[in-house]
């Protein structure tokens, strides 16, 4: 396991080092905001490959997809490293590497989460989860504060090559794990979709956590992609501030994963709906136009929240899905977010330009508030219809308590009072 949370790390530093490269690469060649908006799109448009993940995530050893995307993620940021390093890189060339890039997120996440169920038994995994989101957090938390440092003093160029390198290493830890092969034999490709398909739609728990974790991130794309750019770049403090401001929320995951560790709410799908509303409080707060510190310090709350929403959710897969099914249902639960995401990133490009990156960060924060109450609404409702008495069981013993416990306490009273 050792290998794995290290490879986290690492990783997940290289991102931090993209995230701020490929933003403010293309703006310093003078793009703008839709320029930004496009590349950021063609890095999003491989999505649909995230459910063909899923399927390889289930039918090959699950390190060795892992390698691969990180393989993939290594070659193509290595080149826009070398695109930025020029100064005069085409749009085109930057659309097409940053798509590279997508294909590997799309091989990359869906995987992930099951190879926690391969290299840890039942009772270990939601400390397993929470170490994977605690390694994470301190791995983006690293790449974004150096990040920001490195674009500020010496360019984008240098911190893309960065992610290169970093992804490279990444690799070489992977290299160590050992997992099993958990295909089904004598399956197509094709059979493993809708076998997936057909694990993911047949709970409607999961389908509807997804639906707002679309929304979810759809708003959160919004602002980190596009609004927290741009509102940073307009007299907010440049990179440097925009990269401690994407720190602070892995800084609170790093918190939120030790508490995601140990919690264990009697409702978790209701817990782990209600978190996710927790990343409107800093766009809300860089729609209303605050300095850029309160909006840092904001940034820790859902920092801490997403932690233990990270740990409960995918805890909850792992012990409510067979092993040999879950990369699929887990590709099927994130594929329509990233579909939409190359859509969200030309629209939002749009919309900032004409109404300014705080509108954006506003009606981004608004749109995370209205499909939470809504995945709340619909997951009591189910809960209910599939066991009515349940609720009015739980009201009832509460009440029953209550009145045996009132009794006891009349009981006692008047025995006290007995010559």
């Amino acid at each position: 396991m050792a290998p794995l949370f290290i490879s986290r790390i690492v990783s997940s530093a290289s991102v931090g080092f993209g995230q701020l490269a490929l933003a403010w690469g293309v703006m310093d060649l003078g793009y703008g905001a839709r320029g930004l908006s496009l590349v950021m799109a063609c890095n999003a448009f491989p999505a649909l490959l995230i459910i063909c993940g899923g399927v390889a995530g289930d039918r090959f050893r699950r390190h060795y997809v892992l390698m691969g995307a990180e393989t993939l993620a290594c070659l193509s940021w290595l080149a826009i490293g070398a695109a930025l390093f020029t100064g005069r890189a085409p749009l085109a060339l930057l659309c097409v590497l940053a798509a590279v890039g997508g294909v590997a997120t799309a091989l990359f996440l869906p995987t992930l989460r099951g190879i926690i169920a391969d290299l840890l038994d039942s009772p270990n995994r939601p400390a397993g989860n929470a170490l994977i989101n605690q390694t994470q957090s301190i791995g983006l938390l690293i790449g974004l504060v150096s990040s920001g440092a490195m674009v500020t003093a010496v360019g984008p160029a240098w911190s893309a090559s960065m992610r290169g390198v970093l992804c490279g290493l990444s690799v070489v830890l992977l290299s160590r794990l050992a997992t099993s092969r958990p295909s089904e034999p004598g399956t197509g490709p094709l059979r493993d979709l809708r076998n997936g398909w057909r694990e993911f739609g047949a709970r409607p728990w999961v389908w509807i956590m997804t639906l707002q974790y679309t929304a979810i991130t759809t708003a959160v794309v919004c602002y980190t992609k596009i609004a927290g750019p741009l509102y940073a770049t307009d007299g907010h403090g440049g990179a440097w501030s925009w990269g401690i401001i994407s720190a602070c929320e892995p800084l609170g995951a790093v918190m939120g994963a030790l508490v995601g560790a140990r919690w264990r709410p009697g409702w978790p799908m209701s817990a782990a709906a209600l978190l996710p509303v927790s990343v409107a409080f800093p766009m809300l707060l860089m729609g209303s136009g605050a300095p850029w510190p309160l909006i840092a310090a904001a940034a820790v709350v859902p920092g801490v929240l997403q932690a233990v929403y990270y740990v409960l959710w995918a805890t909850a897969l792992q012990e409510r899905i067979a092993l040999d099914v879950l990369v699929r249902v887990n590709s099927w639960n994130m594929v329509a977010s990233y579909l939409l995401m190359p859509l969200i990133m030309l629209v939002s490009g749009r919309l900032a330009t004409i109404l300014g990156a705080e509108a954006l960060a506003f009606w981004s924060g608004t749109t995370a508030i209205i499909a939470t109450l809504y995945a709340l609404i619909w997951l009591r409702f189910i809960a209910w219809r599939e066991n009515p008495s349940e609720i009015e069981t739980k009201r009832l013993w509460r009440k029953q308590t209550s009145s045996a416990s009132s009794e006891e306490a009349g009981s006692d009273i008047g025995s006290n009072t007995q010559p």
